[in-house]
């Protein structure tokens, strides 16, 4: 009711600021409103998905010139040419968008802002743009009854947009796209790992920050009617960049307020440029330094600072047992699920994998030890897509996956944990298990425009799954809370509990009982065996021996990136090349204890 109460009295003053406001304060609002709107696309681009894009004001520029030039020099009316300026810019995010396929991080920002230098570069000198001059005469905008060159209702034609283009970005962010983005963001190797297609990702947030700063280019050329090149410039992307950065790159509404507060900055030292630049480079540095959430982020620091204070950081909550799941009548147990074929992995010199070979029934637990610097973890990259093998095949599922992506994999049937975890710190522990959870396409987001009550019924379907996983998991209590304020014990059940909710017929647990006390240890058995139970196979890697020995049905060892012994735990335990890769040569195998004494 309190957020309700503030959205309306928000939506009451913005309707009325008007009437408050001269001829030149109405101007500078109705700018500020496009920054806002370019503000919103980069926040989606950058600080949800987390893609470096530093050309948004090139494709703001597209929207302007291409709206300037089909108006002016075509003939075309101005909706007609709005309509397919922002189809330009879609096309042109798209391309710009491409490198990020291949780079990340501040090479993506170099590249992306090479493609802005280059727009600013050919909208200078080129005779279709006007070159220096800009382009002049663009019509006003015509709407029955209205008067859109009178810039106070201009303003709310604008206002009408941004309150549109903030609630569907807020739609998106809330939802199952936005989860995979910032799960993407905060680790792109786990989000493929249960599904989320990153290239697609990437590429879906390139193109809706083009089509906000699409929108943004043709409200500057309704507004101003004349686009020069000074108007794109690399200044005013530092400024966009600063606007998103100070006010929150993680939350939309953060960088509306950065845009807002950041442009009435910008128009108090209009007579003194040279120290407006100095004051925005050093905000910025200090909202980075100091406050890299920005100022949306300020609330929740100051409330966990306070509850960190207070000794109430998510301790206080505490783990519930886990509930078994009930055997699957119609499992179909000795049937083949992995076959990995004469498979090695060479990282130049060294030789992680030689010519392994592993077959994995359905409805077993396989476990896979061996010393440090084996190639167990190598094997588990293999399998799962993350690195692509030197030679052999994988075959999962009948069928050869050699090399496939990691997310197709995923969605294949296949998921895993890590030796070191890989929660998204960002994410509460619910949406962990909804980004995993979610085997929605990125494909379909066209729903979000066409069926959007769709989306939304959907969305409530898996916060219902996700509350069922947690309850089992007996994380309910945590389901609002950061994994990274949780003990490690919790955050490790938190990774199966993800892992197990993408629905695999193959899970691969890497070092699952690392860090772990002895009941958390005698809980994880449990848990494996009952989603073994469940249906689901599961091949684990682990040092804790006596955990091998009491859980797997089969033991491979690896040595050297070579199989040295595959049998069941007793035949493992009595091989001289185990014993000896364990122990060294000086122990032979009548000196191991009793097999029992292994097991305990």
């Amino acid at each position: 009711m309190r957020t309700r109460l503030l959205l309306a009295a928000g939506a009451v003053a913005a309707w009325l600021l008007p009437y408050g406001l001269d001829s030149y304060a109405i101007h500078v609002v109705d700018v500020i409103l496009i920054f806002a709107i370019l503000a919103i696309g980069l926040g989606l681009a950058m600080g949800i998905a987390g893609q470096v894009n530093l050309a948004q004001v090139a494709v703001f520029g597209v929207g302007a010139y291409v709206t300037a030039i089909l108006t002016t020099r075509a003939g075309l009316g101005f909706w007609v040419a709005a309509v397919l300026a922002v189809l330009a810019t879609v096309v042109i995010g798209l391309v710009i968008g491409v490198p990020a396929l291949r780079v990340q991080s501040h090479y993506l920002g170099i590249v992306t802002l090479g493609l802005a230098l280059a727009f600013t570069s050919w909208v200078t000198n080129a005779q279709a743009s006007g070159g220096a001059e800009g382009i002049s005469g663009i019509p006003v905008p015509e709407l029955p009854g209205v008067d859109l060159s009178s810039e106070y209702l201009y303003y709310y034609l604008e206002l009408i947009v941004f309150a549109i283009l903030l609630a569907f970005g807020l739609f998106v962010v809330r939802t199952s796209l936005g989860r995979r983005m910032r799960a993407m963001r905060d680790d792109a190797l786990a989000a493929g790992s249960l599904g989320a297609e990153v290239p697609v990702l990437r590429m879906a947030a390139f193109l809706l920050a083009s089509v906000y700063g699409g929108l943004g280019g043709v409200l500057y050329a309704g507004l101003i009617r004349y686009v020069a090149p000074e108007s794109f410039n690399i200044a005013n992307m530092f400024l966009l960049l600063g606007m998103v950065i100070i006010g929150g790159r993680q939350s939309l509404v953060g960088c509306v307020v950065g845009a807002v507060g950041l442009a009435l900055v910008r128009e108090a030292l209009v007579d003194h440029p040279q120290i407006a630049q100095i004051a925005y480079g050093s905000v910025v540095v200090l909202v980075v330094v100091f406050a890299p959430t920005g100022l949306a982020g300020l609330p929740v620091r100051v409330r966990s600072a306070v509850a960190r204070r207070r000794g109430r950081q998510g301790a206080a909550a505490r783990l519930k047992p886990f509930q078994p799941y009930d055997p699957e009548p119609s499992r179909r147990d000795g049937e083949t699920i992995l076959q990995v074929d004469r498979v090695t992995k060479q990282f130049r010199g060294l030789k992680a994998l030689d010519d392994v070979s592993l077959t994995v029934a359905a409805g077993e637990i396989r476990g896979v030890v061996g010393p440090n610097g084996s190639g167990k973890t190598t094997l588990f990259n293999v399998i799962s897509g993350l690195y692509k093998p030197t030679r052999g095949r994988v075959r999962f599922r009948d069928a050869d996956r050699t090399g496939d992506a990691p997310y197709r994999l995923a969605r294949a049937g296949l998921s895993r944990t890590f030796q070191n975890l890989r929660l998204f710190g960002d994410l509460t522990v619910e949406e962990n298990i909804l980004v995993a959870r979610d085997r929605s396409r990125t494909w379909e987001s066209w729903r979000y425009l066409l069926r959007p009550i769709s989306v939304l019924r959907r969305d409530r379907e898996l916060h219902r799954h996700a509350r069922d996983v947690l309850d089992r998991y007996g994380l309910a209590e945590f389901a609002a809370l950061a994994p990274k304020s949780l003990p490690y014990g919790i955050q490790r059940r938190v990774e199966i509990a993800r892992a197990v909710a993408a629905g695999p017929a193959l899970l691969l647990l890497d070092e699952p009982a690392a860090g772990l006390n002895g009941e958390e240890v005698r809980q994880l058995a449990e848990i494996v065996r009952s989603i073994r139970d469940s249906g689901i196979t599961v091949i684990i890697i682990e040092h804790n021996m006596g955990l091998v020995m009491t859980l797997c049905e089969r033991v491979t060892v690896l040595a050297g990136g070579r199989i040295i012994a595959d049998g069941t735990p007793a035949e493992v335990a009595r091989t001289p090349a185990v014993i000896e890769a364990y122990l060294g040569d000086s122990m032979t195998a009548g000196d191991l204890p009793p097999i029992s004494e292994v097991t305990r």
